[in-house]
């Protein structure tokens, strides 16, 4: 325990831990519409779209937010365009662009004359690669993330339990779809250094189900879910510099635990009496 509290000392292990936390309560949050509107695939996806554009943005000597970031917002908005047509299974379109611009990085990362850790941590999280800029950024991710929730709150409630009648009562479920891409792919963007493109998606998706089995009230699923997100980055960004092991594992496998341990405390019974969660959304 003492090489844990020895590791405090050092600016990039504490920019990791709060980094970490920042980047589980941001996925937490964010997760939660991502499970209920069924979007589990898109992030798992966008995650791996968003490699590509970081690959490419290291080949070409950009900066990282900015190309990757614009790759992102392409894919996601790309994505929603063509599922809102209908014209393609949303899942087909999902696979075919993000596993063509994941393909697309890693042919790049061949070419690329950098260190070849930053793929690594790319691809699997790496507290190393924490630096200031990325404590900021992912604040700033974090804010605009709380501030279009906090406005946006009441219309994207109705777009995500019902989008049909939200469009005919006049709220524009297009736009509140690209603006909660537009967040998504952000978070994604913000996130990939500590927790890795592979496993991304399982930090979207742990917290929320998780608290969709604690409550069936749409608001506490809301707080539940940033908090167990943070909870999980924060252990886990401790027991990875503690053991030396990969961030990003180590945080998805305390989120596993706590997801196994809510199996068991809640049981078959009160899963049932949680389940109708589209009656409790205040």
């Amino acid at each position: 325990m003492s090489e844990l509290v020895d590791l405090y000392q050092f600016e990039f292990f504490r920019n990791g831990v709060l980094v970490a936390t920042l980047a589980g309560a941001l996925c937490g949050l964010v997760g939660v519409y991502v499970v209920l509107r069924g979007m589990s695939y898109i992030g798992h996806g966008l995650s791996h779209a968003i490699f590509g554009g970081f690959a490419a943005s290291s080949l070409l000597g950009i900066n990282y937010f900015l190309g990757a970031g614009a790759w992102g917002l392409a894919s996601a908005l790309a994505i929603g365009a063509v599922t809102r047509r209908r014209m393609i299974g949303s899942d087909a379109i999902i696979g075919v662009i993000t596993t063509a611009s994941f393909a697309i990085g890693l042919i790049l990362g061949d070419l690329f004359r950098g260190p070849k850790q930053n793929f690594d941590a790319a691809l699997f999280g790496s507290i190393l690669g924490v630096t200031l800029t990325d404590v900021w950024a992912i604040l700033a991710v974090t804010a605009f993330a709380v501030v279009v929730i906090f406005f946006g709150y009441r219309r994207l409630l109705f777009t995500t339990f019902d989008p049909e009648v939200a469009d005919v009562s006049g709220v524009s479920t297009a736009r509140m779809d690209a603006l909660l891409m537009l967040v998504l792919a952000t978070t994604i963007l913000t996130t990939m250094t500590v927790l890795g493109v592979t496993l991304l998606a399982a930090t979207l998706v742990i917290p929320p189900t998780v608290a969709r089995m604690l409550t069936n009230s749409f608001s506490h699923m809301l707080w539940l879910s940033t908090g167990i997100g943070a909870l999980c980055g924060f252990l886990g960004m401790n027991l990875s510099g503690w053991q030396d092991w990969k961030s990003g594992p180590t945080i998805v496998l305390v989120g596993s635990g706590l997801f196994v341990l809510a199996l068991l405390f809640t049981g078959p019974r009160r899963l049932r009496r949680t389940a109708p969660l589209d009656t409790h959304i205040a």
